[in-house]
Protein backbone atom coordinates (compact mmCIF):
# COMPACT_ATOMS: atom_id res chain seq x y z
CA UNK A 1 0.00 0.00 0.00
CA UNK A 2 1.16 3.52 -0.73
CA UNK A 3 1.82 5.67 2.37
CA UNK A 4 0.00 8.97 2.80
CA UNK A 5 0.96 11.53 5.44
CA UNK A 6 -2.17 12.75 7.27
CA UNK A 7 -2.17 15.58 9.80
CA UNK A 8 -4.85 16.29 12.38
CA UNK A 9 -5.30 12.65 13.32
CA UNK A 10 -6.88 13.54 16.66
CA UNK A 11 -9.46 15.89 15.14
CA UNK A 12 -12.91 15.02 13.85
CA UNK A 13 -11.90 14.51 10.21
CA UNK A 14 -8.62 12.83 11.13
CA UNK A 15 -10.40 10.43 13.47
CA UNK A 16 -12.86 9.57 10.71
CA UNK A 17 -10.00 8.97 8.27
CA UNK A 18 -8.32 6.58 10.71
CA UNK A 19 -11.49 4.48 10.89
CA UNK A 20 -11.55 3.88 7.13
CA UNK A 21 -10.40 0.53 5.79
CA UNK A 22 -8.38 1.03 2.61
CA UNK A 23 -6.65 -1.51 0.39
CA UNK A 24 -4.61 0.96 -1.67
CA UNK A 25 -3.26 3.51 0.83
CA UNK A 26 -1.69 3.41 4.27
CA UNK A 27 -2.77 6.53 6.17
CA UNK A 28 -0.01 7.59 8.56
CA UNK A 29 -1.15 10.04 11.26
CA UNK A 30 1.71 11.28 13.44
CA UNK A 31 0.66 12.80 16.76
CA UNK A 32 1.87 16.07 18.25
CA UNK A 33 4.87 14.42 19.88
CA UNK A 34 6.00 13.15 16.48
CA UNK A 35 5.27 16.28 14.44
CA UNK A 36 5.19 19.87 15.69
CA UNK A 37 2.98 21.78 13.27
CA UNK A 38 4.41 25.07 14.51
CA UNK A 39 7.88 24.05 13.31
CA UNK A 40 8.42 24.39 9.53
CA UNK A 41 11.70 22.47 9.72
CA UNK A 42 9.95 19.55 11.43
CA UNK A 43 7.30 19.59 8.71
CA UNK A 44 9.92 19.55 5.97
CA UNK A 45 11.73 16.69 7.68
CA UNK A 46 8.55 14.64 8.04
CA UNK A 47 7.55 15.14 4.39
CA UNK A 48 11.08 14.14 3.35
CA UNK A 49 11.24 11.11 5.64
CA UNK A 50 9.39 8.64 3.40
CA UNK A 51 8.33 8.28 -0.23
CA UNK A 52 4.81 9.51 0.49
CA UNK A 53 2.17 9.28 -2.24
CA UNK A 54 0.54 12.50 -1.01
CA UNK A 55 -0.08 14.69 2.01
CA UNK A 56 -3.55 15.32 3.48
CA UNK A 57 -3.52 18.33 5.79
CA UNK A 58 -6.58 18.01 8.02
CA UNK A 59 -5.02 19.80 10.98
CA UNK A 60 -6.25 23.21 12.04
CA UNK A 61 -6.51 25.65 14.91
CA UNK A 62 -10.31 25.52 15.20
CA UNK A 63 -10.98 27.39 18.46
CA UNK A 64 -12.75 30.24 16.67
CA UNK A 65 -13.33 32.47 19.68
CA UNK A 66 -9.94 31.78 21.30
CA UNK A 67 -8.22 32.69 18.04
CA UNK A 68 -9.33 36.31 18.41
CA UNK A 69 -6.85 36.67 21.28
CA UNK A 70 -4.33 34.08 20.09
CA UNK A 71 -3.52 35.41 16.66
CA UNK A 72 0.03 34.12 16.39
CA UNK A 73 -0.87 30.52 17.25
CA UNK A 74 -3.83 30.52 14.87
CA UNK A 75 -1.68 31.81 12.00
CA UNK A 76 1.13 29.36 12.75
CA UNK A 77 -1.15 26.34 12.46
CA UNK A 78 -3.65 27.57 9.87
CA UNK A 79 -1.36 29.49 7.50
CA UNK A 80 2.35 28.86 8.12
CA UNK A 81 2.01 25.08 8.55
CA UNK A 82 0.10 24.71 5.25
CA UNK A 83 2.79 26.88 3.63
CA UNK A 84 5.46 24.51 4.92
CA UNK A 85 3.52 21.43 3.79
CA UNK A 86 2.95 22.97 0.36
CA UNK A 87 6.62 23.84 -0.11
CA UNK A 88 7.83 20.46 1.14
CA UNK A 89 5.33 18.44 -0.85
CA UNK A 90 6.15 20.39 -4.00
CA UNK A 91 9.84 19.73 -3.44
CA UNK A 92 9.03 16.02 -3.04
CA UNK A 93 6.94 16.03 -6.23
CA UNK A 94 3.74 14.89 -4.49
CA UNK A 95 0.24 16.41 -4.26
CA UNK A 96 -1.19 18.19 -1.23
CA UNK A 97 -4.84 17.94 -0.22
CA UNK A 98 -5.72 20.70 2.23
CA UNK A 99 -8.91 21.02 4.28
CA UNK A 100 -10.33 24.54 4.63
CA UNK A 101 -13.52 26.23 5.78
CA UNK A 102 -16.58 28.31 5.01
CA UNK A 103 -15.14 30.99 7.33
CA UNK A 104 -13.04 32.35 4.45
CA UNK A 105 -16.28 34.03 3.34
CA UNK A 106 -17.97 36.94 5.10
CA UNK A 107 -21.42 35.33 5.09
CA UNK A 108 -23.13 38.31 3.47
CA UNK A 109 -24.20 36.49 0.31
CA UNK A 110 -27.83 35.49 -0.08
CA UNK A 111 -26.88 32.36 -2.04
CA UNK A 112 -24.70 29.32 -1.33
CA UNK A 113 -21.07 30.16 -1.96
CA UNK A 114 -19.31 28.74 -5.01
CA UNK A 115 -15.58 28.19 -5.15
CA UNK A 116 -14.82 31.32 -7.18
CA UNK A 117 -16.76 33.75 -5.00
CA UNK A 118 -14.60 36.49 -3.45
CA UNK A 119 -13.33 35.66 0.02
CA UNK A 120 -13.65 38.10 2.90
CA UNK A 121 -13.03 36.54 6.33
CA UNK A 122 -14.45 38.46 9.29
CA UNK A 123 -12.30 37.03 12.08
CA UNK A 124 -8.86 35.70 12.91
CA UNK A 125 -9.77 32.06 12.33
CA UNK A 126 -11.17 32.70 8.85
CA UNK A 127 -8.33 35.04 7.93
CA UNK A 128 -5.71 32.50 9.01
CA UNK A 129 -7.44 29.74 7.04
CA UNK A 130 -7.56 31.98 3.97
CA UNK A 131 -3.85 32.61 4.48
CA UNK A 132 -3.34 28.86 4.44
CA UNK A 133 -5.26 28.54 1.19
CA UNK A 134 -3.14 31.21 -0.48
CA UNK A 135 0.04 29.55 0.75
CA UNK A 136 -1.03 26.20 -0.69
CA UNK A 137 -1.99 27.73 -4.04
CA UNK A 138 1.29 29.60 -4.42
CA UNK A 139 3.68 26.91 -3.16
CA UNK A 140 2.38 23.70 -4.76
CA UNK A 141 0.44 23.79 -8.04
CA UNK A 142 -0.49 20.14 -7.52
CA UNK A 143 -3.04 20.77 -4.78
CA UNK A 144 -6.68 20.32 -3.92
CA UNK A 145 -8.26 22.60 -1.34
CA UNK A 146 -11.46 21.18 0.14
CA UNK A 147 -13.66 23.68 1.96
CA UNK A 148 -16.29 22.33 4.31
CA UNK A 149 -18.52 23.62 7.12
CA UNK A 150 -20.36 22.86 10.36
CA UNK A 151 -18.44 19.64 10.99
CA UNK A 152 -20.00 17.13 13.41
CA UNK A 153 -19.14 13.58 14.41
CA UNK A 154 -19.02 11.16 17.35
CA UNK A 155 -15.50 12.48 18.12
CA UNK A 156 -14.10 15.56 19.79
CA UNK A 157 -16.11 18.64 20.71
CA UNK A 158 -18.92 19.64 18.38
CA UNK A 159 -22.47 20.98 18.29
CA UNK A 160 -24.25 17.62 18.43
CA UNK A 161 -22.36 16.47 21.51
CA UNK A 162 -22.94 19.81 23.20
CA UNK A 163 -26.68 19.66 22.52
CA UNK A 164 -26.98 16.11 23.85
CA UNK A 165 -25.08 17.05 27.00
CA UNK A 166 -27.11 20.19 27.69
CA UNK A 167 -30.41 18.62 26.68
CA UNK A 168 -30.00 15.78 29.16
CA UNK A 169 -30.91 17.99 32.11
CA UNK A 170 -32.35 21.25 30.78
CA UNK A 171 -36.03 21.60 29.86
CA UNK A 172 -35.32 24.49 27.48
CA UNK A 173 -32.37 25.62 25.38
CA UNK A 174 -31.80 28.86 23.46
CA UNK A 175 -30.09 28.32 20.10
CA UNK A 176 -29.18 30.78 17.35
CA UNK A 177 -31.71 30.69 14.52
CA UNK A 178 -30.40 33.31 12.07
CA UNK A 179 -27.16 31.67 10.92
CA UNK A 180 -27.57 29.35 7.95
CA UNK A 181 -25.25 26.53 6.96
CA UNK A 182 -24.84 22.91 5.97
CA UNK A 183 -24.26 20.43 8.81
CA UNK A 184 -21.63 17.96 7.63
CA UNK A 185 -20.50 14.61 9.01
CA UNK A 186 -16.74 14.17 9.41
CA UNK A 187 -17.17 10.62 8.09
CA UNK A 188 -18.47 11.97 4.79
CA UNK A 189 -15.62 14.49 4.57
CA UNK A 190 -13.14 11.66 5.16
CA UNK A 191 -14.63 9.53 2.40
CA UNK A 192 -14.58 12.51 0.05
CA UNK A 193 -10.91 13.12 0.85
CA UNK A 194 -10.15 9.55 -0.22
CA UNK A 195 -11.95 10.15 -3.53
CA UNK A 196 -9.78 13.24 -4.02
CA UNK A 197 -6.65 11.35 -2.96
CA UNK A 198 -7.22 8.63 -5.52
CA UNK A 199 -7.82 11.22 -8.21
CA UNK A 200 -4.78 13.28 -7.22
CA UNK A 201 -2.51 10.24 -7.39
CA UNK A 202 -4.13 8.85 -10.55
CA UNK A 203 -3.50 9.30 -14.24
CA UNK A 204 -5.66 12.40 -14.84
CA UNK A 205 -5.63 14.54 -11.69
CA UNK A 206 -7.74 17.67 -11.31
CA UNK A 207 -6.37 20.50 -9.18
CA UNK A 208 -8.00 23.47 -7.51
CA UNK A 209 -10.58 24.39 -4.88
CA UNK A 210 -13.73 22.41 -4.12
CA UNK A 211 -16.60 22.54 -1.66
CA UNK A 212 -18.07 19.57 0.18
CA UNK A 213 -20.94 19.64 2.68
CA UNK A 214 -23.88 17.36 3.32
CA UNK A 215 -27.02 18.01 1.31
CA UNK A 216 -29.58 20.60 2.35
CA UNK A 217 -29.28 23.49 4.76
CA UNK A 218 -30.27 24.41 8.30
CA UNK A 219 -29.91 26.94 11.06
CA UNK A 220 -28.29 25.96 14.35
CA UNK A 221 -31.80 26.00 15.82
CA UNK A 222 -33.06 23.56 13.19
CA UNK A 223 -30.02 21.35 13.70
CA UNK A 224 -30.65 21.28 17.45
CA UNK A 225 -34.28 20.30 16.92
CA UNK A 226 -33.20 17.49 14.58
CA UNK A 227 -30.70 16.21 17.15
CA UNK A 228 -33.32 16.12 19.91
CA UNK A 229 -35.93 14.53 17.65
CA UNK A 230 -33.53 11.69 16.89
CA UNK A 231 -32.43 11.43 20.52
CA UNK A 232 -36.07 11.06 21.54
CA UNK A 233 -36.22 7.78 19.61
CA UNK A 234 -33.60 6.53 22.08
CA UNK A 235 -35.74 7.56 25.04
CA UNK A 236 -33.88 10.81 25.71
CA UNK A 237 -35.81 13.88 26.93
CA UNK A 238 -36.77 16.36 24.24
CA UNK A 239 -36.24 19.89 25.55
CA UNK A 240 -37.93 22.91 24.06
CA UNK A 241 -35.57 24.76 21.71
CA UNK A 242 -36.13 28.51 21.51
CA UNK A 243 -34.72 30.35 18.51
CA UNK A 244 -32.63 33.42 19.31
CA UNK A 245 -30.67 35.88 17.17
CA UNK A 246 -26.93 36.18 16.81
CA UNK A 247 -27.18 39.47 18.70
CA UNK A 248 -28.74 37.59 21.63
CA UNK A 249 -25.64 35.36 21.88
CA UNK A 250 -22.54 37.57 21.56
CA UNK A 251 -19.20 35.80 21.05
CA UNK A 252 -15.63 37.11 20.73
CA UNK A 253 -15.56 36.11 17.05
CA UNK A 254 -18.23 37.04 14.54
CA UNK A 255 -19.86 34.13 12.70
CA UNK A 256 -20.89 34.24 9.03
CA UNK A 257 -24.67 34.58 8.74
CA UNK A 258 -24.53 32.42 5.61
CA UNK A 259 -22.17 29.44 5.64
CA UNK A 260 -23.89 27.51 2.86
CA UNK A 261 -21.53 26.03 0.27
CA UNK A 262 -22.45 24.83 -3.22
CA UNK A 263 -21.22 21.33 -4.05
CA UNK A 264 -22.01 21.48 -7.78
CA UNK A 265 -18.33 21.50 -8.81
CA UNK A 266 -17.26 18.45 -6.80
CA UNK A 267 -20.36 16.58 -7.98
CA UNK A 268 -19.49 17.40 -11.61
CA UNK A 269 -15.75 16.73 -11.47
CA UNK A 270 -15.56 13.78 -9.07
CA UNK A 271 -19.07 12.32 -8.96
CA UNK A 272 -19.33 13.00 -5.22
CA UNK A 273 -23.02 13.33 -4.33
CA UNK A 274 -23.52 14.41 -0.70
CA UNK A 275 -26.12 12.58 1.35
CA UNK A 276 -28.75 14.69 3.20
CA UNK A 277 -27.52 16.26 6.43
CA UNK A 278 -30.48 14.84 8.38
CA UNK A 279 -29.45 11.30 7.45
CA UNK A 280 -25.87 12.01 8.51
CA UNK A 281 -26.93 13.61 11.80
CA UNK A 282 -29.28 10.74 12.65
CA UNK A 283 -26.39 8.32 12.27
CA UNK A 284 -24.13 10.34 14.57
CA UNK A 285 -26.80 10.63 17.27
CA UNK A 286 -27.43 6.88 17.01
CA UNK A 287 -23.71 6.16 17.46
CA UNK A 288 -23.33 8.46 20.44
CA UNK A 289 -26.38 7.21 22.31
CA UNK A 290 -25.64 3.58 21.55
CA UNK A 291 -22.17 4.05 23.05
CA UNK A 292 -23.76 5.77 26.03
CA UNK A 293 -26.05 2.79 26.66
CA UNK A 294 -23.18 0.33 26.29
CA UNK A 295 -21.13 2.26 28.81
CA UNK A 296 -23.95 2.61 31.33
Amino acid sequence: MRPVLVTGGSGQVGSALKRLTLDDFELVTPDRTELDLADPDAIAAMVGSRPWAAVINAAAYTAVDKAEGDVVSAWKINALAPAAFAAASHAAGIPLIHVSTDYVFDGASAAPYVEDDPVGPIGVYGASKEGGEQAVRTANPHHIILRTAWVVSPDGANFIKTMLRLGADRPELRVVGDQHGCPTAAEDIARTLIVLLRAATGDAPLWGTYHFVNGGEATWHELAEAVFARAATHGRPQPRVAAITTADYPTPARRPANSRLSTARIERDFGVVPRPWRTAIDGIVDQLLSKEREGA
